[in-house]
């Protein structure tokens, strides 16, 4: 038995979740591939980078797609009630998410994608805002 299924069903023993929230747990933990899918021969992603260029000021963040995968795990654990209500507030601003459809192999398949994107913004050669991954 693997740590992480051994480490849910004490948190359901000590009653820190449901067993719902326990069934959806076990799920993602079944669903998430070890791998994510073949890239092609193309070297795996591993940050989704953002670069502003301005003249008084540079920026350079590079979020480890680790992280999205790990937020995925972690929004498993959350009540469907909490999921409910950041809905209704990220709907309110505009963006239509369900937190409770989200799935692991939704995420490997955006991961993937990721490796594929770059965006420019600016004139040619000036670009002063970058988003790709690498």
């Amino acid at each position: 038995m693997s740590e992480e299924r051994k480490q849910i069903l004490s948190m359901l023993s000590d009653g820190k979740i449901t067993v719902e929230e326990a069934e959806r747990l076990l799920e993602a933990l079944k669903e998430s591939p070890q791998e994510p899918g073949d890239t092609g021969g193309k070297p795996k992603p591993k940050f989704l980078c953002v670069v502003v260029n301005e003249k008084d000021e540079k920026v350079n963040v590079r979020v480890p797609l680790a992280l999205i995968r790990a937020g995925m795990k972690f929004s498993a654990l959350m009540p469907e009630e909490a999921c409910s209500k950041i809905n209704k507030k990220l709907s309110e601003k505009g963006i239509e998410l369900d937190l409770l459809k989200l799935k692991p192999e939704n995420i490997e398949e955006l991961i993937a994608a990721f490796g594929d994107l770059t965006v420019d913004v600016g004139k040619e050669g000036e670009e002063k805002i970058r988003i790709f991954c690498k």
